[in-house]
């Protein structure tokens, strides 16, 4: 999700999303700051966290006037943020004690293995109300989504390429609507690689957007 260099460290990799998410800003407020530490501690993958930030800002997005930052505080994303690592914390341990006590039965589900099934849940949701993206979807299912990735990293790119896929399959006239709502309230002064995220965030948002897919 990030482009900063892979030695940053895991306060600069949220700090660097959330700005490029906001679409504004150069630094983080020192009650952020406090925040951005205390999830640090709780040991989790940058991209958990980044997961959090990017669904409170989808939520926001389309009630955000234009010109105006979409979050106004890192705080405006605690809940759903720390959701999110709930959510993989209770995944990991439960992964753990089955390993320890040797169970029997199915193991849980890892965090990568619930997301990977709600989009494969939703993408079949769609195929009943736009049968002609059924093909398109067939076909991701059946390749770039046959596999369920280990890490949280390569779950991001699964869901980006899939969402990509489906944005190409569009009319033309469709996939240029959503292509200028994703460049809605662009901000200027932001750097290049800040405006490569940004881009990439209000894409995949405006085409799941389209497409009603909202909760994946």
């Amino acid at each position: 999700m990030s482009l900063l260099p892979e030695s940053a460290s895991f306060e600069e990799l949220v700090q660097d999303y959330y700005l490029a998410v906001r679409g504004s800003g150069l630094m983080l407020s020192a009650l952020d700051t406090q925040l951005v530490t205390a999830w640090a501690q709780e040991g989790v993958p940058f991209e958990v966290v980044a997961r959090g930030i990017s669904r409170s800002a989808e939520k926001a997005l389309w009630d955000a006037r234009p010109g105006e930052p979409v979050l106004r505080s890192l705080r405006a994303c605690r809940r759903q943020v720390e959701t999110e690592i709930r959510k993989y914390r209770d995944l990991s341990a439960g992964q753990g004690e089955e390993a320890a006590l040797e169970v029997k039965k199915k193991p849980s589900r890892s965090w990568e293995e619930v997301r990977h099934a709600r989009l494969c849940t939703a993408l079949r949701a769609l195929t009943e109300r736009e049968s002609t993206l059924a093909p398109r979807v067939h076909r991701l299912l059946d390749t770039v989504l046959a596999s369920v990735p280990r890490e949280p990293a390569a779950m991001d790119q699964q869901e980006a390429w899939a969402l990509l896929v489906l944005l190409r399959a569009l009319p033309f006239t469709e996939r240029r609507t959503v292509w200028r709502e994703a460049r809605t309230g662009e901000q200027q002064l932001m750097t290049a690689r800040a405006r490569r995220v940004s881009r990439r965030f209000r894409l995949q948002a405006a085409v799941r957007r389209r497409l009603d897919m909202k909760e994946t």
